[in-house]
């Protein structure tokens, strides 16, 4: 039992090393949001342009995060592990430093390539560390309390370093957590061999479905100054359409394929892969948007935007580490996850209504609780339905898959919304309305579509997923 001990002390430590490089991770997709306003007076951004510095990073790290993987399972997860965070931390130093548009956005895109391979490899080598299912489960709720709490510590953290310091330091914060984790990484995290190192590698995937995206992304930010009918947006949208069609004809023949496209025949992968793309797209609108509501239409301070966002990251949080698991054990994955996205809907519905004169407690508060409310009780069951349906080996790639989605499905919903409140606000600033009234209109519209988004996922979810989880993926093994 002694001799066991340190073992035993050895992996939860290297567990709070991990937490920690996933924190850094996880702090990085909020801690900018408040800083957002700061950064587009500071470099001169446009609203649609603004956009880029979210969706740099969130493009990238959606698009390489099976490849990360994929990468760790070739050639060793500790060792991506600490390339990932070397990388993570050169590109958060390169940001911090930006003293131009393109330098920025250029930097996000690669802190997001480092964080893709820090996450996918955290998950595996967690996997690999705790192997008895009651240890693995205690580690996997640490693991995903930090994931979802995180993002109350970047609202707060970006509001405090953006209103004392400037918003440099968000990304510069990074630098002393970075070196840390690499060092406590190098000597507690195990050594592990290649587990599939005869397998080829589907760069031809990863870098199609990568391109397709970014275009398309490319196409809805540009499409309101370049007009949605001109040949520049056609033909970007039309490039990206060939690029996604050709990654699926790879994925069909390829040996080894990035995503195997049997999996999409299993109902609940398919269900919460769509799901997590429409809520997503609501989920991450309302944290883009809502910051620049209470700074820009409100008159708030980054530290206020930064306190204001805490009560809901809180309660997701919360809700993530113990409440939303009792649900799914006395209800299944079905009814949870629908009643958390209809509460969403009626946050992103009060937001949709939050006038340009607003409080914080009658205007801001309400949809904010009921945001954190129904994200803490839907987030794990989105994640459970995905992997409900397959093998225990193949947990992880629907793990990977679902987690790509809700990234990429919020870089695009946010570039549409952003996009769409734009347009609104340029029509109603043509129209004769005030500035700022036009400005809140056009927030106004951005987050009923956002909302609507996010009714259809409740829809889909309560009427199609099935309820019980199922052992195992026979039409994957299958094939």
């Amino acid at each position: 039992m002694t001799a066991a001990a340190p073992d035993a002390r050895r992996r939860w430590l290297a567990l709070v090393v991990l937490c920690l490089g996933e924190l850094m991770i996880v702090l990085d997709t909020t801690i900018v949001n408040v800083a957002l306003p700061s950064i587009r007076t500071d470099l001169g951004f446009s609203e649609t342009a603004l956009v880029w510095v979210v969706n740099a990073y969130m493009l990238t790290f959606g698009g390489f995060l099976l490849l990360g993987g994929r990468l760790g399972d070739l050639y060793g997860h500790r060792r991506l592990f600490l390339a990932g965070l070397v990388l993570f931390t050169a590109a958060s130093l390169a940001c911090g430093v930006a003293a131009s548009q393109a330098v920025l956005v250029a930097a996000r895109a690669v802190q997001g390539l480092g964080g893709a391979v820090v996450s996918a490899v955290a998950l595996s080598l967690i996997m690999n560390l705790f192997t008895e299912p009651g240890e693995r489960a205690r580690a996997m709720g640490v693991y995903g309390f930090v994931c979802a709490g995180g993002g109350s510590v970047g609202v707060l953290l970006g509001g405090m370093l953006t209103s004392q310091l400037s918003w440099h330091w968000v990304f510069l914060v990074n630098l002393p957590i970075g070196l840390a984790v690499y060092a406590f990484g190098a000597a507690l995290l195990p050594a592990s061999r290649a587990a599939a190192a005869d397998a080829r590698l589907d760069v031809a995937g990863a870098v199609t479905v990568t391109l397709s995206l970014m275009l398309a992304v490319y196409a809805v930010v540009g499409g309101n100054e370049a007009g949605w009918t001109s040949p520049r947006t056609l033909a970007l949208l039309g490039a990206a359409a060939a690029l996604m069609l050709l990654f699926l004809a790879i994925e069909s023949r390829v040996a080894h394929p990035l995503v195997p496209l049997a999996l999409f025949r299993l109902r609940n992968v398919a269900v919460s892969n769509v799901t997590g793309v429409l809520w997503s797209a609501g989920m991450f609108a309302w944290f883009f948007l809502s910051a620049l509501y209470m700074q820009l239409v409100l008159g708030y301070t980054p530290m206020q935007v930064g306190l204001g966002f805490l009560p809901a990251n809180i309660i997701m949080a919360a809700l993530s580490l113990g409440v939303s698991a009792k649900l799914v054990m006395r209800f299944g994955v079905r009814r949870p996850l629908a009643a958390g996205l209809a509460l969403a809907v009626a946050g992103l519905a009060l937001f949709a209504h939050a006038p340009a004169g607003g409080s914080f407690m009658l205007d801001v508060l309400p949809g904010m609780l009921l945001l954190g409310v129904g994200a803490g009780i839907a987030f794990n069951p989105m994640l459970l339905a995905a992997m409900s349906d397959v093998a225990p080996s193949d947990a992880g790639l629907a793990s990977g898959v679902v987690n790509t989605s809700f990234m990429l499905g919020g870089a695009l919903g946010l570039a549409v919304l952003a996009s769409l409140a734009s347009a609104r606000t340029a029509a109603l600033g043509a129209a004769g309305a005030d500035p700022v009234q036009a400005l809140n209109g056009g927030y106004q519209w951005a987050f009923l579509v956002g909302a609507v988004f996010t009714a259809v996922a409740a829809l889909l979810s309560g009427m199609l997923l099935r309820t019980r989880l199922q052992p195992g993926a026979q039409a994957l093994a299958a094939h």
